[in-house]
């Protein structure tokens, strides 16, 4: 077996694992007598479980009028939080005291072991996450404690606090796929010639990363922004202009990350930490993030200029 269906088995593995996490958070919502949507938010969780255990087999047409059906939940607002476990201040508080700082060690261990793995090894980054949340969640088991039961009932918690934002990030991938084949990207550039003076590398420059930070707000995902803008500003208006395209598409990238700080659209960076500390103002991130995210994307431009040229 060659390494690359290694991964891919392993990425079923851990869709299967994501699946059966939804399934549960069905089940849980199916019990509770006090939910007031409890089967339209049951069929959103029942159907994400669905695609992501079987979508390998269920043919695309399938898939996508199951997507419509879960719009169509949202659209009726049929997907709510319901009645669940609260976590006891008091245990919560004598806990974070008895572990202290050892609770960042399972955050540590995903971020470093997935960037070994990815480095030193022929396995696929993405299986490479999958298989440090693993690792991580067993050191967390260790550390905790916890019990098998604590661990489902957090889960259960976390999904229904996320409720329908948790495909937000699938759903804007795929719209920045549909973009690109839709010729997106020929049309922004037919658009931006107009403006850009021909040969004006810092203009150019200006406009991709603007353009990055801006797509990607919209979208809320920076990797969908990045192949309709790089299609349609980068290519024709930076790299035509004899910029280092590693360099250039790298500092794009990045630029783009400026717009996820800014935009309730980034569901899994804004949206979700607003969900699971129960902070009144919705925008509270945001507002936070905002002027880093300006300063940041202001650097970008020279940054691009000087590096990549």
């Amino acid at each position: 077996m060659d390494i690359k269906a290694f991964s891919n088995i392993l990425l079923e593995i851990f869709y299967i694992m994501v699946g059966l996490f939804f399934i549960l958070t069905m089940m849980f919502t199916l019990k509770d007598k006090n939910h007031k949507t409890k089967y339209g938010t049951a069929l959103f969780w029942g159907i994400l479980g669905v695609i992501f255990i079987l979508g390998e087999f269920i043919p695309p047409v399938i898939s996508g009028l199951l997507i419509v059906v879960i719009g169509v939940l949202a659209a009726f607002n049929q997907i709510n939080i319901g009645t669940i476990k609260q976590l006891d201040s008091t245990f919560a508080s004598l806990k974070a005291n008895k572990i202290g700082i050892k609770i960042f060690i399972p955050s540590l261990i995903i971020a470093l072991v997935a960037l070994l793995i990815a480095q030193f090894t022929p396995i696929s980054g993405v299986a490479a996450v999958g298989i440090a949340a693993i690792m991580a969640l067993i050191v967390t088991f260790i550390i905790t404690k916890a019990k098998p039961t604590e661990f489902l009932e957090d889960s259960n918690r976390m999904f229904q606090s996320v409720g329908a934002t948790a495909i937000l990030p699938q759903l804007l991938a795929a719209l920045g796929a549909l973009f690109t084949a839709a010729g997106v990207g020929d049309i922004i550039s037919s658009m931006i010639s107009s403006v850009i003076p021909e040969g004006n590398i810092l203009v150019g420059i200006t406009a991709y990363c603007v353009g990055m930070a801006l797509f990607t707000a919209i979208m809320g995902n920076a990797f969908a922004a990045f192949s309709v803008i790089t299609v349609g500003i980068g290519v024709p208006f930076v790299f035509a202009q004899g910029a280092d395209p590693i360099m250039a598409s790298a500092l794009a990238m990045t630029a783009g990350f400026c717009g996820t700080l800014l935009t309730p659209m980034a569901a899994n960076f804004n949206v979700l930490p607003v969900a699971l500390l129960e902070t009144k103002d919705k925008n509270a991130v945001i507002k936070a993030q905002a002027i880093f995210a300006i300063v940041l994307l202001a650097i970008h431009i020279p940054l691009m200029y000087f590096l990549a040229f």
